[in-house]
């Protein structure tokens, strides 16, 4: 079925989920409106390389009557939610500005489409960090929320609130509730892409080299040539983010608004992905890897893992890349990068 007439509006969409989304919606011929903050030099991030494909708006979540004067321009049938700040190390430093960004901005967006364009499919990013510190596991869409983070706090708001919209004004509001995906397009701030671009440039010998990660600019490895990293016995469910942005559009295109976990069911730990990483370039992990107690979370989550058979059993979605392809990709994409 043609899919010409359709357009969609994504917040978040310089991100990596963005940019996957923005290619698979442009392969379905979509009408792709993608929301950008002004700034001196506009980045196109992730999506530059789409740039003269998609049609970019200049705004912020934080307005609510920009977004409301957009998407009553655009009329988009389908609008997904992506933009956050969505680091949770980063959400301890800035809790007040998660809360905005992550919680309070969802919900401008469920106002302006219940006063601007209510027929609209709206899908909202949740996380498996809304679990917290639970005792269940696997995780599937009735187990309580139980938030350990600001991060996570903020996600909260925003899934209740997709509910509480759904519910009370009948709009088509569905929340995806993602565990961890990765790719070579995530931001070198989260520890999956850390590890891997870490393992690239120990392997090129560029330890000696600044290669700045973080809005703190810090190096990939340190001074004496070791990659930090924090608790190494936590455990998480990692997909490819490439296989979960179908995930949402085939939540958005069910025939009713619902909530699912998105997941592959199987986890690994941050050591497991340090031994992958480094074992792709025939290094052994534990030369180069160290514990700074500065990246031990507060309080840790998890052990976290998906139970996909909802979205399996109503969708027909199941991940496609397992966790050693994952792991391969990335390592493989930043040793090509650095090189």
């Amino acid at each position: 079925m043609s899919q010409k007439n359709k357009t969609a509006f994504i917040t978040g969409i310089t991100g990596q989920d963005g940019s996957y989304l923005a290619e698979y919606l442009l392969e379905k011929n979509y009408r792709i409106y993608g929301l950008l903050r002004r700034n001196s030099n506009p980045s196109y991030g992730n999506v530059a390389h789409l740039r003269h494909s998609l049609n970019f708006i200049f705004g912020d979540l934080a307005d609510p009557a920009c977004i409301s004067m957009y998407l009553a321009k655009i009329q988009p049938d389908e609008i997904y939610n992506l933009g956050a700040q969505s680091h949770v190390h980063e959400s301890w430093l800035q809790p007040l500005a998660t809360a905005d960004q992550t919680g309070l901005g969802a919900i401008r967006i469920f106002e302006a489409v219940r006063n601007v364009v209510p027929k609209s499919h709206v899908y909202q990013a949740s996380t498996s960090e809304l679990f917290g510190e639970t005792k269940i596991i696997p995780q599937n869409e009735d187990t309580p929320i139980h938030p350990a983070n600001p991060y996570a706090a903020a996600k909260a708001l925003a899934h209740f609130d997709a509910q509480i919209y759904r519910q009370s004004f009948g709009l088509f509001i569905s929340t995806g509730i993602m565990f961890n995906h990765e790719s070579p397009r995530r931001s070198p701030d989260f520890v999956t892409r850390k590890v891997s671009l870490a393992a690239a440039a120990i392997k090129l010998g560029l330890k000696d080299q600044r290669i700045p990660i973080g809005q703190g600019g810090r190096p990939v490895v340190n001074a004496q040539g070791k990659l930090e990293l924090g608790n190494l016995d936590a455990k998480r469910d990692w997909g490819f983010s490439g296989d979960y942005v179908s995930a949402m559009w085939m939540i958005l295109n069910h025939d009713r608004p619902d909530d699912f976990v998105v997941a592959t069911g199987v986890t690994h730990t941050v050591r497991e992905l340090c031994e992958e990483a480094f074992s792709q370039l025939d290094l052994n992990w534990r030369d180069y890897v160290v514990v700074n107690p500065e990246w031990v979370r507060p309080t840790e989550t998890g052990p976290l893992v998906g139970d996909y058979s909802k979205i399996k059993k109503t969708l027909g979605w199941k991940p496609k890349t397992d966790f050693k392809q994952l792991i391969k990709m990335m390592v493989t994409s930043d040793l090509a990068r650095l090189s």
